[in-house]
């Protein structure tokens, strides 16, 4: 395990790239940005995609590059996240006055990394477009965000953009590798294989997962990464299915309701996993097309709100109607 005063960090931090050589995935993309610092044309920029994919990491990296030292660093790089307020006050007052002052060191300008930038409201954005265009000769922007459509077209096209997809496994199996041998965790096959379907090509919830079950279970295997984080393990599907394929409607409303009170399962959770095994149930076409809008709306609602045992009911409802529809086909 490495020491000093790292120790103490969340794994996701202490085992964050520091250079663009340590960075794992999008190598087009760095090797696009590599070529701007290298010749001294580094546009604004507009990173987005979804979380984890190393957006922050990347640009920080580049921020390192182009100014070597800590005291270089802090003076030249103004880094404003979600956590700060970022209205029209601060675009018009933090913003413009570091944008706006030069500076005597040999780098030819400054770096401001606006994240989360998807956060900020439209009057903010507005206002910062004619601040990009003047100060341009001695400030570069990074504007980084999860939602491309949330922020204003004007900035768009102000920007060189570069999306940030989610990882394959294969581009994040080499770093949590690293980080396991690292720390000494021990983590077995099935419980790596957790983490990457869990993680979904998010690297950051890949690592915080795995130091959660080893804090827990001093052990990382799928039935303690699964525990640890509230998911349904594959058997508590396997049950549910054969609960909605199976029994009445009676009995598979309390059978599922208390399988979730005992193990603490989301419904959302719980339709994300049936639905990677309801393909393989051997449904005619239509009436699993049937099946899979009723999941989506029944998902749809869960996530504006709705009440879980009613979409519940909702759930067993449409297997039912699913299994009905398919009696006639198999007799």
């Amino acid at each position: 395990m490495k020491s000093g005063t790292k120790i103490n960090l969340p794994w996701v931090e202490k085992y964050r790239p520091t250079h663009l050589d340590d960075l794992v995935s999008h190598e087009e993309i760095i090797k696009t940005i590599n070529k701007f610092i290298k010749d001294d044309q580094v546009p604004h920029l507009l990173f987005y995609g979804p979380p984890g994919t190393g957006k922050t990491s990347t640009i920080l990296a580049c921020a390192r590059q182009l100014y070597g030292t800590p005291t270089q660093f802090s003076s030249m790089v103004l880094e404003l996240n979600a956590s700060d307020d970022r209205g029209i006050g601060v675009v018009r007052g933090q913003i413009l006055t570091f944008a706006s002052t030069r500076t005597i060191f040999k780098s030819g300008f400054k770096l401001i990394i606006l994240d989360e930038a998807d956060a900020m409201t439209m009057d903010a954005q507005n206002a910062l477009r004619r601040i990009i265009e003047k100060y341009t000769e001695n400030v570069r922007f990074c504007i980084i965000c999860n939602y491309l459509s949330k922020i204003i077209p004007a900035l768009q096209s102000r920007c060189t953009r570069f999306r940030f997809g989610p990882l394959t496994p294969e581009q994040i199996l080499p770093r949590l590798n690293y980080v396991i041998d690292e720390e000494n965790v021990k983590v077995t096959d099935d419980g790596k294989q957790a983490l990457l379907t869990l993680g979904n090509g998010d690297m950051r919830k890949v690592l915080n997962v795995l130091q959660s079950t080893w804090l827990a279970y001093n052990e990382v295997t799928e039935e303690n990464v699964y525990t640890c984080v509230g998911h349904p393990l594959k058997n508590d599907i396997e049950s549910i299915v054969k609960w909605l394929l199976s029994e009445d409607f009676r009995t598979c409303y309390k059978n599922v309701r208390e399988l979730k009170m005992i193990k603490g399962l989301a419904l959302n959770d719980i339709i994300t996993e049936i639905h990677r095994y309801v393909h393989r149930i051997e449904f005619p076409f239509d009436i699993m097309v049937s099946l899979l809008h009723h999941m989506a709306e029944i998902e749809y609602r869960l996530v504006n709100g709705s009440y879980e045992n009613t979409q519940l009911t909702g759930l067993i409802a449409a297997f039912h109607k699913a299994k009905e529809a398919s009696l006639p086909e198999s007799s």
